[in-house]
């Protein structure tokens, strides 16, 4: 039998190596929820599960009947002995709170920390997102959003709702289109949130594709939602372009702001472009990558005919070496999107042909950028962890959002709160 001591420091060991529990089941993200907000008074809306989860623990390694009282105990010892060891820990007296939907790595989380926020809730269902989160803020976000047990857990009070949702598509009864008509689209679940938990604020990111979807039918009902609906001042979205805020990546997305009608806010002025120029140059690994991201000569060959082939008929289709002077293509996670920003390496020194299926390593010194190098593109800090598959890595930093270009608008939003 284990002393007590060694069971509890068990416990939070197990947290940071099982699998993630399946979205269905919310005891492991409550838990962690609990530990991180035991201060801020959003603690109620997770601690019966957060028991429930140090008892589950608790049973596993004792052959007696674990009470709740022995639970608690073994809770605020985990609190109170919770070192912050993670990267990117909230500030102790947070000046706003906010929540975090559809939040993938934590690219708005991280945003918003760095202007003195706490965020008291998050959800995503990508486990691999998860695990990312997790290792950088640890927390495990909360799964499906579109359950309403798991909207049950988003506490009162929080100040900004932040929300990277994706693009759909409405079926559009009426002639306006309003609330009923989203109706099965992710974007009805974050107006369901706003229109029950009334943030001082919103904040929406995404493609700029949405500006004209459905011949512009999408984004006029999401405007119809927020304003008609749901009673926010919103002003009209704009393309923010993350080059223009320090990072060297042609990426246009668009941002939605509102704030709700008793801030009496009736103006909001997007943020100018910092003019802080960066080219790729800024981006890349200053020591010698793996040869694993050099294409073979038999892969940049084949690009290459791809390339001439679409371009004599008249398509843009095919790979981009970017000069280190240069701006990088909006990174992106499907099709030919690794292909879109390759770099031109003369530093493999430790060139040995490889003889396989696809060819050996090209002598151009044609490569593929590095997760790394795709997250600086992002702006995401070099102590940001990146702590999952390559293929997964790229995915996560290609779907996330340019943490600059975010920090920039949010500052503006929380300046007309007056918390700054």
């Amino acid at each position: 039998m284990l002393d007590e001591k060694t069971l509890i420091e068990n416990i939070d060991g197990q947290l940071f190596e099982i699998n993630i529990i399946e979205p269905e089941n919310h005891k492991q993200a409550s838990y962690s929820h609990y530990i991180y907000n035991h201060k801020n008074g959003v603690s109620q809306f997770f601690k019966k599960d957060a028991l429930n989860f140090v008892k589950d623990i608790l049973s596993e390694n004792s052959e007696k009947k674990i009470s709740t009282e022995l639970a608690e105990e073994a809770l605020q010892y985990l609190i109170f002995n919770n070192k912050n060891s993670i990267p990117f820990p909230a500030k102790e007296n947070p000046d706003f709170k906010f929540i975090d939907l559809f939040a993938g790595i934590g690219g708005f989380r991280l945003a918003l920390q760095n202007l003195g926020g706490k965020c008291v809730f998050t959800s995503e269902w990508d486990k691999y997102s998860k695990k990312t989160y997790r290792a950088n803020f640890g927390e495990i976000p909360f799964g499906d959003i579109t359950k309403p047990e798991t909207k049950n857990y988003i506490p009162n009070n929080f100040d900004v709702l932040c929300a990277g949702f994706p693009c759909q598509a409405f079926s559009i009864a009426g002639r306006r289109g309003g609330f009923e008509d989203t109706r099965g689209t992710l974007f009805f679940d974050v107006a369901e949130i706003i229109k029950k938990k009334q943030p001082k604020a919103i904040f929406l990111e995404n493609v700029k594709g949405l500006r004209n979807h459905d011949k512009g039918k999408t984004l006029s009902t999401i405007l119809n939602v927020l304003r008609d609906d749901l009673g926010y001042y919103v002003p009209e979205p704009q393309i923010i372009n993350a080059k223009e805020f320090g990072v060297p990546q042609n990426r246009e997305r668009i941002f939605i702001v509102g704030f709700h009608k008793d801030t009496g806010i009736n103006d909001f002025e997007y943020p100018k472009p910092t003019n802080k120029e960066t080219v790729l140059q800024d981006v890349l690994e200053q020591n010698e990558v793996s040869v694993k991201y050099y294409l073979s000569t038999t892969y940049v060959d084949t690009l290459r005919k791809h390339k001439a082939r679409h371009e004599s008929k008249g398509n843009g289709f095919g790979y981009e070496i970017i000069p280190n002077n240069g701006t990088a293509n909006a990174v992106v996670c499907g099709g030919m999107g690794r292909e879109r920003n390759l770099v031109l390496d003369d530093r493999l020194t430790n060139f040995k042909p490889v003889t396989n299926i696809s060819g050996e390593v090209n002598r151009e010194g044609i490569r593929k950028m590095t997760p790394r190098e795709w997250a600086r593109l992002q702006g995401f800090p070099d102590n940001f962890k990146i702590v999952v598959s390559d293929a997964q890595a790229y995915k996560q930093f290609g779907n996330s959002v340019a943490v600059p270009a975010i920090q920039a608008t949010a500052k503006k939003i929380i300046e007309k709160l007056k918390y700054k």
